[in-house]
């Protein structure tokens, strides 16, 4: 006797996928339990993939949102499945790209990226370089005592406070903030990056401030490096 044959609409593959995915199994596992019962009626593993994706920045309707305007046969579950994919592959890629590539118009794909797979475009944020645990222990042992001296009511503290740090400075920025940008979904937080892009050329600044503002800015000479000996040299100027 053969087999009977499986024939899931698409609502009722996309609960199944929710189901699969509350119970904490990934793209993979899921499209692979798919295909075990439904063969070559299963969804492409990419359509699995946006999906929960969908699922994780916590967008759980499994009908298709109502759009305005009238319906097109370019925005086919198929395009967006293909516009997702490529954006995963390159989450800087521009809708300029993806039209040219997919024959498709930029309004199209607006429409896909923005109102189909919920996705904004963001730049990325500057954050403190790297520190390893013995740095970030330095840091909060400073950061106490200073706090300690503060709370013991020191006459005039702030005043006394100066603070001193290091930056180099680039010749020219390698990467603006509009090259950094990348599709994100409205849920995803903001990507990151470091300061760690080469440029043509840089000099390190020490900086010493107070409360009132910039007290003194020394520039690394060329070929000279940073020792107690330089710090001396600064702090006496400083002084």
């Amino acid at each position: 006797m053969a087999a009977p044959t499986v024939d899931f609409g698409k609502i009722v593959a996309r609960a199944v996928m929710k189901f699969l995915f509350f119970q904490g199994k990934g793209e993979r596992e899921i499209h692979g339990a798919m295909k075990d019962v439904l063969k070559d009626d299963c969804l492409s593993y990419s359509t699995v993939k946006m999906w929960v994706s969908r699922f994780r920045t916590g967008h759980f309707e499994v009908t298709n949102e109502p759009q305005s305007g009238r319906p097109t046969s370019a925005t086919t579950e198929e395009k967006a499945d293909a516009v997702h994919v490529m954006i995963l592959e390159d989450r800087r890629i521009s809708a300029k790209v993806i039209a040219e590539t997919l024959g498709i118009s930029r309004e199209r794909v607006g429409h896909i990226i923005h109102n189909i797979l919920d996705m904004r475009k963001s730049s990325a944020k500057w954050v403190t370089k790297y520190l390893n645990a013995d740095q970030k222990r330095i840091r909060v042992t400073t950061s106490k005592a200073i706090l300690d001296r503060f709370a013991a009511g020191m006459a005039d503290f702030m005043a006394r406070l100066v603070t001193m740090d290091e930056t180099w400075l680039h010749h020219y920025d390698p990467l603006t903030k509009q090259q950094s940008m990348e599709w994100r979904h409205s849920g995803s937080p903001r990507p990151k990056k470091f300061r760690t892009q080469k440029s043509a050329g840089k000099v390190l600044a020490s900086v010493f401030w107070d409360r009132d503002g910039v007290l003194l800015i020394k520039y690394l000479p060329k070929g000279r490096t940073i020792n107690a000996k330089y710090y001396m040299f600064m702090l006496t100027e400083l002084h």
